[in-house]
């Protein structure tokens, strides 16, 4: 079950540790079962995603159920290349048509503070996904990166128990949801033998993420385990694995559940995926923002945080996870 933190009706405390394979599967949250507000008004809200994966898909389906229940349409955005820049041009084309809330998750947090806050003058900004808590956002809705990374850690204590070499792959590591993941997973991994000897970045190019791997696997003979931080990062490094004839003598963890990933999990290839809950990001991000415009500010805690939670995939869930996924994604 998803849950909101502390300052929400409902909720749990923000320090609250994220739960483990017993999780309710995405899509059963209570929070989906809210009732919005009935006759208040409506308003022109966004959702902005932070590049094109199919990660993205089940949060549509989130944002499609919140339009449905309060009778509007969401501009629903993708930058294409996933970058900055393509987010600020969507941004400013929201803002000249309008809009009076958007929920993004921001590709570049540190470097796009300037941005968020002249948004946030015009126009009620919430993130999701990706954090930027230095900016004057409203709210995050998202994950605990930070227990999500830990979460990530323990599975690799799982897979290495005997400590190993260890690389650590993502789009982007300074984007808030990137460093609190590898921050959260160095952590848990503190005080044993798994040593992550470097963290390799491919600006969200699926190309570059698997040629990472590959260069990775032909530098270090000797490692141990991949850590793929971002939706796609598991899928490229699955694939370099299998070319390189090192399924099993290579852990894998990650995050997220594209096909390819559960496929993985599904054959032992990944050790363990943790996975979030996208749709509570679509289908909360619209929800709330709509009862904030309409003079419900209790649904922002005092953290201007709302947490939702994650769990862990692992061979013995991921049947039952993915044919779960597959009714969320109308499939």
């Amino acid at each position: 079950m998803a849950f909101l933190s502390a300052g929400c009706p409902g909720t749990t405390p923000d320090n609250t540790a994220a739960p483990t394979d017993n999780t309710a599967m995405p899509g059963n949250s209570a929070m989906s079962s809210t009732t919005p507000p009935t006759g208040g008004k409506t308003f022109k809200l966004a959702f902005v995603t932070n590049n094109p994966s199919d990660y993205w898909t089940v949060a549509r389906k989130g944002v499609e159920k919140a339009e449905k229940e309060l009778g509007i349409k969401v501009d629903y955005q993708i930058p294409a290349g996933g970058t900055a820049a393509e987010q600020t041009t969507i941004i400013n084309d929201l803002l000249s048509k309008g809009t009076q809330g958007i929920a993004m998750s921001p590709v570049d947090p540190a470097n796009q503070t300037e941005l968020i806050n002249s948004t946030a003058a015009k126009a009620l900004v919430f993130t999701q996904d990706s954090d930027a808590p230095k900016s004057n956002r409203a709210c995050y809705i998202g994950t605990d990166n930070v227990a999500a990374g830990r979460q990530a850690g323990d599975e690799l204590k799982k897979a290495l128990p005997g400590g190993g070499k260890v690389m650590i792959f993502v789009g982007k590591k300074d984007a808030q949801n990137a460093a609190d993941r590898i921050n959260g997973l160095k952590e848990a991994i503190k005080g044993t033998k798994i040593e992550v000897i470097d963290t390799r970045t491919d600006d969200a190019d699926r190309t570059r993420a698997k040629a990472n791997v590959s260069d990775a696997i032909t530098k270090y003979p000797d490692l141990a385990a991949c850590v793929g931080i971002w939706s796609y990062n598991g899928p490229g490094i699955l694939s370099a694995v299998q070319d390189a004839s090192k399924v099993g003598k290579i852990k894998i963890v990650c995050f997220d559940e594209e096909d390819d990933t559960l496929t993985g999990v599904k054959s032992g290839a990944i050790s363990a995926t943790v996975v979030q809950q996208p749709f509570e990001f679509g289908y909360m991000s619209i929800i709330n923002m709509n009862k904030y415009l309409n003079g419900d500010k209790s649904v922002i805690p005092a953290s201007k945080q709302n947490y939702i939670k994650t769990r862990v995939i692992t061979a013995a869930t991921v049947d039952d996870f993915r044919t779960n996924l597959k009714k969320l994604r109308g499939k």
